[in-house]
């Protein structure tokens, strides 16, 4: 296995339980963050990685290609806000970079609505459902300072 380009941060570091910074403008370093961060995610076998899963006190998820492509959806969101939660709930099993070899089942809304910026700096809104749904919550939750485990009743 080669070296994964950028280290995750893993429980119980102090960055994975904080609110993120706004990004104010898409600047070439963020740029560079966003390329690193996609690496990073195929390398770890992840589907969605955080900025505070590499020590970014940044307000960014990347996800997985093939399912944005699969939704027809961008794989970068930048100061996202999820705006619409359904009341319609799934319980499925998750796991986290941040947790190693920690699963857990977690119960999320089906459908979501989400506005976040692309990685041009667009402003973008966009209806989810399904696992889709599922991965842009717990990216989101990454953001707000929120892991897996505090989500167990």
């Amino acid at each position: 296995m080669g070296k994964i380009t950028m280290n995750i941060t893993k429980e119980p570091n102090k960055i994975l339980h904080k609110k993120l910074a706004e990004i104010k403008e898409i600047t070439p370093e963020i740029t560079e963050l966003i390329l690193d961060m996609k690496k990073t995610m195929v390398e770890a076998k992840g589907v969605g990685l955080a900025g505070n899963q590499v020590g970014k006190d940044l307000q960014i998820f990347v996800i997985d290609e093939n399912l944005a492509k699969e939704n027809g959806v961008p794989d970068v969101y930048l100061n996202p806000e999820i705006t619409e939660l359904s009341k319609d709930l799934a319980e499925m099993e998750e796991g986290c970079l941040s947790i190693p070899d920690f699963w857990v089942n977690i119960k999320r809304s089906k459908k979501i609505k989400i506005k976040f910026m692309d990685e041009n700096g667009k402003k973008q809104k966009l209806k989810a459902r399904g696992f889709l749904a599922r991965v842009l919550q717990h990216e989101y939750d990454h953001l707000q300072g929120m892991l897996i485990k505090n989500r167990i009743k």
